[in-house]
């Protein structure tokens, strides 16, 4: 396994990034509108406490509890008003601590979660990449290209004259002729990418994918990210480093506790979340 291959901890340092500005492609059409978006979960009961199996009732036992009090119903309260448009051009990084909302966000945003209330309204189909993002293990990396890049609205002859482009760009080589379970992490979410980007979506939302490869592969997903922004796309990009965000986005959301707290620069608003989380970790250990 290459270092290129390895996971890498998002939180690069600056100087290991592109430090090429970011270029600007200013445009007055909106490319999506969010409105007073609010998404709740609903969590059924309460988790298992102890040790040991839970206790198997069988069937009678299930059918003798049916009429039993049924566990309470916690709602969960994920995103809570959120309003923002987006322009056509613009690079947008979504800052924030763990479980703010952050992921969430893009997922409403790209059709995958139900608002509870607020709308979303978008100029064409979102495309929504995840470090997550579950492609079929088993199939090989070729039979994956086809079936992801179809998926995305690619025709057959499409993903036929950009296969070698894909497989070039995420660096697999004749990997792409295994199974995806031979794949190492590094592997798997390059050729993600590099799927995802392969149909240059109007809109592209990366959930901390660029997490993983060297600083090559980190450039050259920088150059895709601008590609797409001047043939009028936008893309968002879900990270917890801040240098990534300064060096690859035009504008910042922050949000904290489902709320957006913050829109802007992204120095200035990168600069005010970190003097945020370094105040919250003196008080924490203060306390």
């Amino acid at each position: 396994m290459t270092d290129a291959d390895k996971e890498i901890d998002f939180e690069v340092d600056e100087e290991d990034l592109d430090t090429t500005p970011v270029i600007e492609v200013p445009s007055e059409h909106l490319s999506l509108m969010v409105n007073d978006l609010h998404v709740s979960y609903r969590v059924f009961g309460a988790k298992k406490v102890g040790h040991g199996p839970g206790r198997d009732w069988g069937v009678l036992g299930r059918l003798a509890r049916r009429g039993a009090k049924q566990p309470p119903v916690r709602e969960v309260k994920a995103i809570r008003g959120v309003t923002f448009a987006a322009r056509h051009g613009e690079a947008i990084g979504i800052i924030g601590e763990n479980g703010s909302g952050k992921s969430t966000l893009l997922r409403a945003i790209a059709g995958l979660i139900p608002p509870v209330s607020g709308t979303v309204h978008v100029a064409s189909n979102p495309a929504l990449l995840g470090v997550n993002a579950v492609l079929m293990k088993d199939l090989s990396g070729e039979r994956n290209i086809m079936i992801g890049a179809l998926a995305l609205g690619l025709t057959t002859k499409q993903v036929k004259e950009r296969f070698q482009e894909i497989v070039d760009f995420a660096e697999i080589g004749e990997f792409v002729n295994l199974p995806m379970k031979a794949y190492s992490s590094g592997m798997g979410a390059r050729l993600r990418f590099a799927i995802s980007a392969s149909a240059v979506p109007d809109i592209l939302m990366i959930d901390e994918a660029l997490a993983t490869g060297d600083a090559h592969f980190r450039a050259k997903s920088k150059a895709r990210m601008d590609e797409i922004r001047k043939s009028a796309g936008t893309v968002f990009l879900v990270s917890h480093s801040l240098a990534t965000v300064k060096s690859m986005c035009t504008r910042v959301l922050w949000i904290h506790d489902g709320k957006l707290v913050m829109d802007g620069d992204p120095a200035e608003v990168c600069g005010a979340y970190k003097t945020f989380v370094d105040a919250k970790k003196k008080a924490k250990a203060a306390g």
